[in-house]
């Protein structure tokens, strides 16, 4: 049979299983870990994570071992579906600039339910989320803009993606994995229309249904049932099919550097990642210059024009748009000096002040900005002062990128800012079950996260 990119692909995750990890990886894995809980925390007690967990129950009822964040244990596949949509609902869940999609909620969710009847070791369990990683990245990035614009990759690619961590933590040997990526690839779906006609509340679902469909997938190729190949790259793949427009080789090439997992982006602010550079530019202007609300005369946010296709609210009508709309977050980081979990569970639309500043945010968009997407999100931010002064900032990279990384106790700060609820005992307890994954001489112990690490 000939050699193909996804055999490829397929290939270098099993030998990745075969090789020790590198600290930085397993650091980064910890990382990623206490940012997942962070964001199941701060939405346990949202309607959406009630309306989450019910749904749960009714798809696949009665009781389970797998915990489940903020309601009782179920089943390792209604777990999985639970959790990735209520850690999706804050978005504050990790993202990434070439995938343009959430990886850890579609590669962690999966294997910590999985966890819950399966004997994983704390390495098995590391190799599984890191080939979720690698697979939703490669493949997002393979997909590329065009396919981001009218699909939500996170539902698409993070359908393989999440395949490929459950395959990897029920042990599935070399080909039964590559069935599942094909499996899981038909299964791939999330359209933006819901974005068109209002329905953001049902977001949180794709990154569920992604687990969901991953998990049948890999159960489906245990089972013996056959996958594509080429599932990505076929006459009638994902790339042909769904708009891809990206690089190809994303899926087999740079094999030797490290793993995919290092390059997420672990978000700074509440809001759509596509929000970031301006909010990111804003705070640089309030830093430097900390101008008074009432001396603006009026603020100049320039973007990359992708940006609103995705986070294009023109003003919120509800709690769910908030995030998307990007007048309203710089108005209110302006306003402020801070934008958290309260602003957009519980904003006041109808604040005159919010109101007044709000239609002096005047938003544009560049080309020349969008020729750096998606490696770059460029955008500009111009305060004009009353007095005729001029403030202006300009970000390409977000703060969490890579390049500009959080600490580890940075992450434990932001845990706690976006996860008030939690006492120190709580935090402490979260920090060292994922801090232990940092440490190789735990790769033996198991790994059966206790129902407390889910605010149960």
């Amino acid at each position: 049979m000939p050699s193909t990119p996804e055999s490829t692909l397929v290939a270098h995750l099993a030998g990745l299983q075969q090789r020790p990890l590198p600290d930085a990886t397993r650091e980064r894995l910890a990382q990623a870990l206490l940012d997942w809980f962070t964001a199941g925390w701060a939405a346990v007690g949202m309607p959406g994570a009630s309306a989450l967990r019910g749904l749960a129950r009714t798809s696949v009822p009665g009781p389970g071992p797998a915990p489940v964040f903020g309601g009782a244990p179920a089943q390792p596949l209604a777990a999985g579906f639970a959790n990735a949509g209520i850690a999706h609902l804050r978005e504050i869940d990790d993202a990434h600039r070439a995938a343009m999609l959430h990886p850890g909620v579609v590669a962690i969710s999966p294997v910590l339910a999985l966890a819950a009847t399966q004997a994983l070791s704390m390495r098995r369990a590391a190799d599984a989320i890191v080939a979720g990683y690698e697979v939703a990245l490669r493949v997002g990035e393979a997909l590329g803009t065009r396919h981001a614009a009218g699909f939500h990759a996170t539902a698409t690619a993070g359908t393989v993606g999440a395949a490929a961590a459950s395959a990897v933590a029920l042990g599935l040997p070399q080909a039964q994995l590559h069935h599942a990526l094909g499996i899981a690839a038909t299964q791939s779906a999330g359209l933006w229309q819901l974005v068109d006609d209002e329905a953001h509340e049902a977001k949180s679902l794709h990154p569920g249904f992604a687990v969901r469909n991953g998990l049948m997938a890999a159960w489906a190729a245990q089972a013996g049932f056959p996958g594509a190949r080429a599932f990505v790259t076929g006459r009638r793949g994902l790339y042909a099919l769904l708009g891809g427009d990206g690089p190809l080789t994303a899926l087999d090439s740079d094999l030797d550097a490290p793993e995919r997992l290092n390059t997420a982006t672990i978000k700074a602010w509440p809001c759509c990642a596509q929000l970031f550079t301006p909010l990111d530019a804003t705070r640089e202007i309030l830093d430097q210059h900390a101008p008074a609300v009432q001396d603006i005369e009026s603020v100049q946010v320039v973007i990359f024009p992708h940006a609103l296709k995705i986070a294009g609210v023109h003003w919120p009508t509800k709690p769910a748009e908030t995030p998307f709309c990007l007048r309203y977050v710089v108005a209110t980081l302006l306003i402020q000096g801070r934008l958290g979990i309260a602003d957009m569970e519980t904003p006041d639309l109808s604040s005159p002040v919010l109101l007044a500043l709000a239609d002096r945010v005047h938003v544009s968009t560049d080309e020349a900005f969008q020729r750096g997407f998606p490696e770059k999100r460029p955008s500009r931010v111009t305060v004009t002062l009353k007095d005729g002064r001029s403030l202006s900032a300009y970000r390409e990279l977000r703060r969490g990128d890579p390049e500009d990384p959080f600490d580890w106790a940075q992450l434990q700060a932001r845990m706690r800012a976006f996860a008030p609820a939690m006492t120190d005992p709580q935090a402490a307890r979260l920090t060292r079950w994922c801090g232990a994954f940092a440490d190789a001489s735990n790769d033996e112990a198991p790994c059966r996260p206790s129902a407390d690490l889910f605010g149960i």
